[in-house]
Order: structure tokens, then sequence, then C-alpha cells
């Protein structure tokens, strides 16, 4: 289950394989989350540890857990045993020698997150950030694992101090020395390491303002917020009854997208840059597509999952993926304007900062009253009086085609509010499906 090459592999508990909801004993919710959560952080049972958090929502009266799994950049032992995925299946390979070493090598070979540093001084590390994180995570979740461990446990726990098992070596790793070490002690390590944030709006051959971070990855957060809080506006807005910063929003998503999924073996340097009618982004990257990002169609793929995964705990991003669309759902409200993302050798985001014209190309396609009054689209959403997969919408309207079904099709009548999903909180989830406005009067 923890070693599938896909990116990330949904665990919902209350779900039969069909997809029929059956739920969860809603008094048992509460248990069985600690039960998961400490079994997972038990090494007789899965070595080395991996956290993961546990979350219950209700779908039609009924309670479900759902856990979102990323793929992880080490080997994972169950029970003393080692699984590989094939399709449908898990397959015991603890005895292949050839196929357990080919795992080791993937896993080395695609993260450069994993390499072990065995004489690095722990000492080096910033112990008032351990002593931080242990009061963030403390306040979010009282029974945290990581509130009762010392560093070293933590960095266990987090899977930042590894051994080689070719070697017999252990010591930290990367993960671990970008976001807790020195600056002194990132530099030893990784010297190219860096991002610059630039202010360029009157002086345009260089900069009105810059700040060149060096520092690890908590503090770059923090330097970067400061940058952009003291160069960007904010703009009132209030989010049901509570008043939230569109800005922050916005920029909490970019810049920890920056720092947490870029390939730090690359010596491209990390920048931000904040013009007059814009933000762009961008840093190195192990490109698994190239060209612009739709965010309605894409698969998300953890550059650094264990970097990922120590931010997700301490609060600091959401789910896999979640950037992407929340750029884009507050952008729309703090400029008018739909961001980029550009996938590539270097990964770019661009961000606007005034509103862009709207060309008549792209006008039809998102505008409700054209929807509303095309006989095909009415076909759809009575079809959708109750909820249907993809495949069902796409082969009732007979095109072929996914990607052109998506852009011409179904992202446009979600993007309006015509149909919705019914997994929401997970859009890429296999089990998704879509339903028009007609089916929730039905349900209210």
């Amino acid at each position: 289950m923890f070693i599938a090459e896909s990116s990330w592999w949904p665990l919902f508990l209350g779900v039969r394989d069909n997809g029929d909801v059956v739920g969860v004993d809603k008094d048992s919710i509460e248990q069985l989350k600690k039960d998961f959560v400490t079994s997972l952080n038990n090494p007789q049972t899965i070595n080395p540890t991996f956290y993961l958090s546990v979350e219950d929502f209700e779908l039609d009266g009924k309670s479900i857990l759902y856990i979102n799994i990323p793929e992880s950049s080490q080997v994972h032992r169950c029970k003393g045993k080692i699984f590989d995925r094939n399709e449908d299946g898990d397959f015991d390979i603890t005895n292949n020698t050839i196929l357990v070493s080919g795992m080791y090598m993937r896993k080395q070979s695609t993260y450069t997150e994993n390499r072990i540093f065995p004489y690095a001084d722990l000492n080096e590390l910033e112990d008032g950030l351990f002593t931080r994180v242990r009061k963030i995570v403390g306040n979010m979740r009282p029974d945290h694992p990581w509130v009762s461990m010392d560093n070293i446990e933590m960095l266990k726990s987090a899977g930042m101090y590894l051994k080689d098992l070719n070697t017999g070596k252990q010591g930290i790793t990367p993960a671990g020395i970008l976001i807790f070490g020195s600056e002194l002690m990132i530099q030893t390590a990784l010297p190219h390491f860096r991002t610059d944030a630039i202010m360029r709006r009157e002086n345009l051959d260089r900069y009105d303002d810059r700040d060149d971070i060096r520092v690890n990855l908590l503090r770059s957060y923090e330097r970067l917020m400061q940058f952009v809080s003291k160069h960007l506006d904010d703009k009132f807005y209030l989010e049901g009854t509570q008043r939230i910063s569109i800005r922050d929003k916005i920029f909490r998503e970019a810049i920890t997208n920056l720092l947490i999924h870029r390939e730090f073996s690359n010596p491209f340097p990390a920048k931000m840059v904040i013009e007059r009618d814009r933000v762009y982004i961008e840093n190195g990257n192990k490109p698994h597509g190239n060209g612009i990002i739709d965010p309605e169609d894409f698969s998300t793929y953890p550059k650094n999952p264990k970097i990922a995964k120590f931010f997700k705990e301490i609060g600091w991003v959401d789910e896999l993926g979640s950037g992407v669309r929340n750029i884009y759902k507050y952008n729309k409200i703090y400029s008018g304007a739909d961001p980029e993302f550009i996938e590539g050798d270097v990964f770019k985001t661009i961000i606007p900062l005034t509103e862009q014209a709207t060309t008549p190309a792209t006008t039809p396609a998102t505008t409700p009253a054209k929807l509303d009054t095309d006989e095909r689209t009415h076909e759809i959403l009575e079809f959708c009086n109750k909820p249907r997969s993809r495949q069902e919408i796409q082969e009732f309207v007979g095109i072929k085609d996914t990607r052109d079904f998506r852009k011409r099709i179904l992202n446009p009548l979600i993007k309006v509010g015509l149909l919705k999903r019914t997994i929401p909180e997970s859009p890429t989830s296999p089990n998704q499906k879509y339903y028009s406005n007609r089916y929730q009067d039905l349900l209210d």
C-alpha cells in the first residue's frame, strides 16, 4: 500500500470496492483514527514508520474515513515484508533480492531527499525549531506523536534520518538539513541552495528591493511571506462570516510550492519576482510533463514527499495538488485573472496582479448564460439528475477524447456551478462522480 508507484493512493473506510457507501460506526470514529495512526507509528508494523492523518466526513448521512497516502521516497516493510504494487495487486517481494534492489535504486535515483550525510554534525541543527514544531503540532493535535519525541526520534519518524542498507552508514538526509539546518550547514551540504526574492517595478534593469535567502525552509517561508506582505496590497474579503487575507491565501500556496516541490540537486536558483502587473516564480524541476497545467485535469507528483509531508503535518500546506486549485480560486477574487502553471525543466508559476482581457475565443466556454441556453447542456444536466462518472457523461455526449471532453464540456460546467462533484475535497478521486443542481434539489 505504501510503496505504490503512483503519486498518491486514496484509502476510504466505509466504502465498498464497487463504490457503495456503507459508512462506519460514528461512535467508533475517534478510536479507529487513533488505532490507525498508532499502527503506522509502530516500527513492528511499518518500518520505517510513516505518519498519516485520517480525515472524517459525511456523505449521504453516512460517516467515511479518508486517508490520502502519498508516494513515499522510502522502501517500507509491513510486518517485516516488502510489497510492490502491480495494477490492482500487492505482491510480496521480500525474498526476491533483484526486485528489492531495483526498488531501492528507483527510490534513491528519483528522490534527492534520500541521500545520507553520515558525517553531518547534528549539533548544527537549530534546536529551537524542533521545540517550535512540537508546539505547532501539539496545538493542532495534543496526541501527535512528535510532541513527546526528542530531536533524533522526530527526524527518524519524519524519514529524515536513515540507514544506508548498502554501506550500513546512517545519518541525516538533505530533507532534515533543509528543514532544521543552520545556514552554514545548508551551504556546506547544498552550496547552490538559495531563493531570490526580487521586487522590480521602477528599476526594471535591476531591482527596487531584494532578499537573498539561504536559510532553512522554515525560515525561508517566513522571509518570503514577509517580502510579499511588504510589497503587495491585501484586499478585504469575507469567506462566510470570517475575514481572510486573500493575498496570504494565494502566496501561502505559491511559496510552499516553491520551497517543497523543487529539485534540490538542480543548481538553478529559485526566484520569486514581483513586477507591476504580475508575480512570477521559477524553480528547478524534474518534469513529468511539459506545458501549461490544467487545474481540473492534472496528476500531482510529489517531488520531495518527506518535505511535503512535514509541511502538511505542521499545517503549512494542504493535500497534494490543492495548491494549484487554491491559487486559481483565490486569484480570481484577488485580481480577476487566472494564474498559469507551466511544467518543464524549470517550473514556472505566473500570478497576475491585474485583470486580464478576456478573448472572444474563451468567453463562450465559461459564460453561464451561454451554457444555460445550450441544448446539449440541458441534456447533460438532465442526465446528471443522479450522480454520474466522467466516463458515463463522456459516453452520453459521444466525445471520444477525454482531454477534449474535460476542456470543452466538463470543466466549464463545473466552473460555473452547473455540475458539482460528489467528492469535492478530492477532485481526482477514482470514485468521483458529478451531479446537477436538480439532484441537489431532490436531496434538499
